[in-house]
């Protein structure tokens, strides 16, 4: 093969991690974008792992996967033959689904975790692949801790799989253990050892707890490997997964060195990433690379000097390329619907109708309160506008808060929802308390703040502050967002996002169950 296969595991493990959890909306929302990356697969869950998992795994597969050219939409699940059945019934519906069955082959897991010898394992992993090969011709097996695997044993299993119906072979650095030369080392033997490997696609996992994720797939691909299962942001169990965006422009700036591309549109990279930070609330460190605030910036006087004269002085890629805003301002407040069209179909945001007219309200009261208007400003009014449940849920109409040293902090909201206006007052330790304590006393629902966070979307005192919580509805847990020029209404904002988040939820849920 002449390109690298992208297989995208945000949805699954990068999921998985603690604090980036999302419900089935959110996930289908991500999936959208990582359609529109066009990245190879999405493995959009694991199906047996939960309720909640199956049906956003299915909806991905439904939705998603029926789209034109779609995506691969895979299942994750482990060598059971009942989570092979469970995963199936949430991938079916995709054009292109796949089942990605595992089972650990170290001995330190056969020990401690499976308690299982070598002989039952490996008749365990050739009985699933067989299993799952009667649902689907796309089956990808990984021998789990393959880095701490015993060499010969784990190749036997792999072998036997092959043997089995497995398409795909995948190797996973499960705990991040591996070094890039030994890695490398490990991916060509397994090419020249394991029966039947010239007829499969040779993928690898691997994690980054020493660091090594991306290096370690670089080094996998020059070895032979031509799928790398990556996530955005590099989110994922513990230290995270290899970063999908570093193994892609990797790919695509070290062309002559790699011999090699991928199908990835790398102009949707960036919307992207700030889409899955705008869902989790979690937002990536200044120095990441390619996606990081500060990847493109440039302080020091030479750098400066020489970026003026030629970028290519100190700047290998364009952020163009990954479809990062290149010119700062962008709209003022005379500016008419058809040019914020126009600028946000640049920034990736094909808007029209309902979406498009509230964006370009919020623009213009932004635009009235800001002397300039920077293209990061348009793409946080986006993310929060346009992907909020809109006339669906609670909209903010007022918001009046009393606070100051010595005064107890109030606050007076007004709420609209389908036509109807509620309003109401409450009090709390400061004043973001009291505004959620106004909106719980209108909508008769009471919200736990787990999580808070804040930053600028651009420098100066009148940015953009956009806000991100995780509130927890008697035991239901969804995040919310919200942004604007004044945080107290970027926080009551967030609060309704999230409850409106939590209402669908529940209404979805119904509707599945039934009456």
């Amino acid at each position: 093969m002449d390109r690298v296969i992208i297989f995208d595991t945000t949805l699954r493990d990068g999921e998985q991690a603690p604090g980036f959890s999302m419900n089935t909306m959110e996930k289908l929302e991500m999936a959208r974008q990582l359609a529109r990356l066009q990245v190879d697969v999405i493995e959009a869950g694991f199906p047996i792992s939960s309720d909640d998992d199956f049906e956003a795994t299915r909806e991905v597969a439904r939705q998603v996967g029926t789209l034109e050219n779609p995506p691969i939409i895979c299942g994750l699940s482990r060598v059971g033959l009942a989570d092979i059945d469970r995963c199936w019934e949430a991938v079916k519906y995709a054009r292109k689904p796949r089942i990605h069955t595992f089972v650990a082959t170290s001995d330190i897991h056969l020990k401690y975790k499976l308690r299982k010898t070598r002989a039952e394992i490996l008749k365990a992993a050739q009985d699933a692949v067989r299993h799952a090969r009667g649902y689907c011709e796309d089956v990808e097996f990984s021998p789990e801790d393959a880095s701490r695997s015993d060499f010969g044993y784990m190749c036997d299993v792999l072998s036997a799989v092959i043997e089995a119906g497995a398409g795909t072979i995948n190797i996973p650095d499960t705990v991040g253990y591996a070094i890039p030369r030994e890695w490398g080392e490990r991916i060509a033997r397994i090419r020249e050892t394991v029966r039947g490997v010239d007829r499969v696609v040779l993928s690898v996992h691997c994690h980054n707890d020493l660091g090594q994720a991306v290096a370690n797939s670089l080094t996998a691909i020059m070895s032979g490997a031509r799928q790398v299962e990556c996530t955005i942001n590099g989110i994922g169990e513990r230290a995270g997964n290899a970063s999908l965006e570093e193994v892609v422009m990797a790919l695509r700036t070290r062309k002559d060195f790699f011999g090699l591309d991928s199908r990835v549109k790398t102009e949707e990279i960036f919307k992207s990433s700030r889409l899955l930070s705008h869902i989790t609330g979690v937002h990536v460190q200044p120095n990441k690379a390619v996606v990081g605030e500060n990847a493109f910036a440039h302080e020091a006087g030479i750098h400066q000097d020489g970026v003026l004269k030629e970028k290519l002085t100190y700047e290998i890629m364009r952020p163009e390329d990954i479809g990062r805003p290149s010119n700062k301002l962008v709209l003022g407040k005379h500016s008419g619907r058809h040019a914020l069209a126009a600028r946000l179909k640049d920034l990736g945001f094909d808007l029209a109708g309902p979406d498009l007219d509230r964006a370009f309200k919020v623009f213009k009261d932004l635009a009235d309160r800001k002397k300039e208007v920077y293209d990061e400003d348009l793409m946080a009014i986006v993310t929060d506008e346009v992907t909020a449940t809109g006339a669906a849920g609670y909209e903010l109409e007022y918001l009046h808060v009393i606070s100051g040293t010595g005064v107890v902090p109030s606050a007076t909201v007004k709420l609209k929802k389908e036509g109807q206006v509620f309003q109401d007052s409450g009090v709390g330790d400061g004043p973001v308390d009291a505004v959620l304590a106004a909106i719980d006393a209108i909508t008769g629902l009471k919200g736990r703040l787990q999580d808070y966070a804040l930053r600028a979307a651009t420098s100066g005192k009148d940015a953009i502050g956009e806000v991100s919580m995780k509130i927890d509805f008697d035991g239901t847990v969804v995040s919310g967002k919200g942004s604007s020029t004044d945080v107290i209404e970027a926080s009551a904002r967030a609060y309704l996002s999230a409850l409106n988040r939590m209402t669908l939820t529940t209404v979805q849920r119904m509707k599945e169950v039934g009456p």
